[in-house]
């Protein structure tokens, strides 16, 4: 663990050391793992006499198919933007009412409408983004194309190499190195995309979703596809400095998660407070710190890279305006059938070997 997130969840946790007892309110958040600094929800609690329950999941698809097969009881759950309209259409989720969060009013950096689907933040409020690159080590990669999808042809890294198991990332991937878009309709561009993944495969350690965040660190890969709030994790751990981050020159991946509130959330007033409660710039800060992403809120930023102790960090998450622009924001493709089905064929193939 490194000690900037001990600062940020020791710092926050100090003073509250009597857990709730259970005639207190229960708060269920259903998020990403890791994705919320442990003092910060101690803070939340002790300001509101209650107990945040946290549970996890590890993909949109399937937080999405546990709430469809009739799961209940969250009060805030964290999708990505593009899975937001669907469930939207399935009722799953509730307006918002922006009279009780008078945080985001103040501190959204509207800057971020450029990583968010539904700029009317009518159900939604921006949690964090994550960018998709590489995790790779500098000791071991030397005239390898990190800054390409073309590393993915390198046969000097052959079983040194690892690529998301997500169908719309990897095949996003591929279509980004071909020159399309990442949410391309087209059958001909999406097949062409499935014979340059499967090219990929034959370089590749495995799909993997999180070994490469230690695979990376420790020398047994070279270079790992992944998530940038889970690779600068790392690279703050790294007292080597041996790990880097790269994003493809071609166009990566750009990923809003939001904060949105259940249709049928038993806490719907606390469910408003914690998404304000999070948009606190001290509070942003230090969850920031502790999940090494870049979250809108534009004070505590300022905070994060004003303090000593973040300022590598602040540097390492901030986005870069000309960067971003070779970004690509995944569309939603639940309420068009026809594509998905498209993807998820493309999928199995890559899947089988083909």
């Amino acid at each position: 663990m490194n000690a900037i997130k001990v600062l940020a969840g020791g710092a926050l946790a100090l003073g509250v050391l009597a857990g709730c007892g259970p005639a207190k309110q229960e708060l269920h958040v259903y998020t990403w793992s890791d994705y919320i600094d442990a003092g910060v929800i101690a803070q939340f609690e002790a300001k509101h006499n209650c107990r945040v329950i946290v549970d996890t999941f590890d993909s949109n698809e399937a937080m999405f198919a546990k709430l469809q097969a009739g799961s209940t009881g969250y009060d805030v759950l964290m999708p990505t933007s593009y899975q937001i309209p669907v469930m939207v259409a399935n009722k799953m989720i509730r307006k918002l009412d922006h009279a009780k969060l008078p945080n985001v009013k103040k501190n959204f950096d509207k800057g971020y409408f450029a990583c968010m689907l539904d700029k009317t933040m009518e159900y939604n409020v921006p949690y964090a983004v994550t960018l998709t690159g590489f995790s790779y080590r500098k000791d071991k990669t030397a005239g390898a194309p990190v800054d390409s999808w073309k590393v993915f042809t390198s046969s000097s890294l052959k079983g040194r190499m690892s690529l998301l198991s997500d169908m719309r990332e990897t095949i996003g991937a591929a279509l980004k190195s071909l020159g399309y878009s990442l949410n391309s309709e087209k059958k001909e561009e999406i097949d062409a995309a499935v014979k340059v993944v499967l090219e990929w495969k034959k370089n590749i350690a495995k799909f993997d979703n999180e070994q490469y965040k230690t695979a990376v660190a420790s020398g047994e890969w070279f270079v790992g596809h992944g998530y940038s709030s889970d690779i600068i994790q790392t690279i703050m751990d790294d007292e080597k400095g041996v790990i880097g981050f790269s994003l493809p020159k071609e166009g990566f991946t750009v990923c809003c998660d939001e904060m949105v509130i259940a249709a049928d959330a038993p806490q719907p007033e606390l469910a408003h407070a914690f998404i304000d409660f999070l948009y606190g710039a001290e509070i942003c800060k230090a969850n920031m710190a502790s999940v090494c992403a870049p979250m809108p809120c534009a004070p505590a930023m300022k905070l994060l890279a004003a303090d000593p102790e973040t300022a590598k960090l602040a540097s390492l998450i901030a986005i870069d305006a000309k960067v971003l622009a070779k970004g690509e924001v995944l569309k939603d493709f639940d309420s068009n059938p026809e594509v998905r089905k498209m993807y998820i064929d493309a999928w199995d193939r890559v899947k089988a070997g083909e």
